[in-house]
């Protein structure tokens, strides 16, 4: 049971995980003055956010009525179904809204405050990034409708959080570690990779959220 629930959070985790925005936002603190000090703040941020969302999402998803006598969890097939309609309109929402050939897109007015952020506000910043956005937060209810439903143990659950928390918060945590490593040598690449992803955003974010979408909405139908 737990192997199948590592599998089917796979996806969700790797939805948070390819998030452009808080990538660019942590690379940006990288690049900043106070580097060292505001990027381990923002990674920490990200990192308690995953968990405090999938955990909630787990504890609330145990409170849902267990499996009918055939087998079918229709309770959880439609809320699947639901956060993969939700999933579908954010992309096609991120799809419209991407930039033109040639167009800069417009960065969030908190990105320009990054070279002034604190130790305290990074963390608050990462967690508000990686816990209270929308797509994070469907995702991560995704999650836990899974771990919740899987019939885990207390300690298997906390096993598949973690490795949900673990993957999710990979591609801030490696340039985060990276750059405490061997700074001098990324912080040209990371600039690069930083506009790249700038203007990729919509893009990338668009495919991604459509796929999970269809795949949730796949994973409810079949619950019936």
């Amino acid at each position: 049971m737990i192997n199948q629930a590592i599998g089917d959070i796979l996806p969700l985790a790797l939805g948070i995980a390819i998030s452009p925005i808080p990538i660019v936002a942590a690379i940006l603190m990288l690049l900043s003055p106070k580097a060292r000090v505001t990027s381990v703040g923002f990674l920490l941020g990200w990192v308690g956010g995953i968990v405090v969302a999938s955990t909630l999402f787990t504890l609330l998803s145990s409170l849902l009525p267990e499996k009918d006598a055939d087998a079918s969890q229709p309770i959880r097939a439609v809320i699947k179904i639901v956060l993969g309609a939700l999933l579908l309109f954010l992309a096609l929402r991120r799809w419209r809204g991407r930039p033109k050939d040639g167009e800069d897109p417009p960065l969030p007015k908190w990105m320009q405050a990054i070279d002034t952020i604190s130790f305290g506000g990074a963390l608050g910043l990462g967690f508000l990034l990686s816990a209270v956005n929308p797509k994070n937060l469907i995702l991560a209810a995704g999650a836990g409708l899974v771990i919740g439903g899987a019939g885990l143990s207390v300690g298997e659950a906390a096993v598949v959080i973690a490795v949900f928390t673990i993957i999710a918060a990979l591609t801030v945590a490696v340039p985060v570690i990276g750059y405490l490593i061997a700074a001098d040598r990324l912080r040209d690449p990371l600039d690069h990779l930083r506009g790249w992803l700038v203007h990729q955003n919509a893009t990338i974010m668009a495919v991604l959220l459509a796929v999970i979408g269809v795949v949730l909405i796949g994973k409810g139908i079949a619950g019936f």
